[in-house]
């Protein structure tokens, strides 16, 4: 089984489901507007990559953090902040069997 963890409005979530489901692949999204980020899971995600990795600094909600917390994260930083705003977390990540895949890689999914 697929467990795809994002949010459902999120383009690379919504191609990534397409992508899925045209392989008719099962697989379960973790919402993170509904279910959050508590800290066992922050720290799952930050066990298999780094806080640099996970933290969009792309998006809106890097942007709209005050200046002192951009430039002073780190992995404790990160725990916090993806509990406070999982929106802030790159998307999407995938785990299946066992491994982990961040943000929609085809060649990496068809891999597994």
């Amino acid at each position: 089984m697929i467990t795809m963890y994002g949010i459902p409005n999120c383009d690379k979530v919504k191609e990534a489901k397409i992508w899925l489901e045209k392989r008719n692949a099962e697989y379960n999204l973790y919402n993170y507007k509904t279910e959050g980020c508590d800290e066992r899971l922050a720290k799952k995600l930050l066990s298999h990559f780094s806080y640099k990795d996970l933290i969009n600094k792309r998006g809106t909600t890097w942007r709209k953090l005050p200046e002192n917390i951009r430039s002073n994260m780190n992995k404790i930083a990160a725990i916090e902040l993806m509990q406070s705003q999982p929106s802030i977390i790159v998307r999407p990540i995938f785990h299946i069997n066992g491994k982990w895949i961040i943000g929609f890689n085809e060649a990496a999914l068809l891999e597994m």
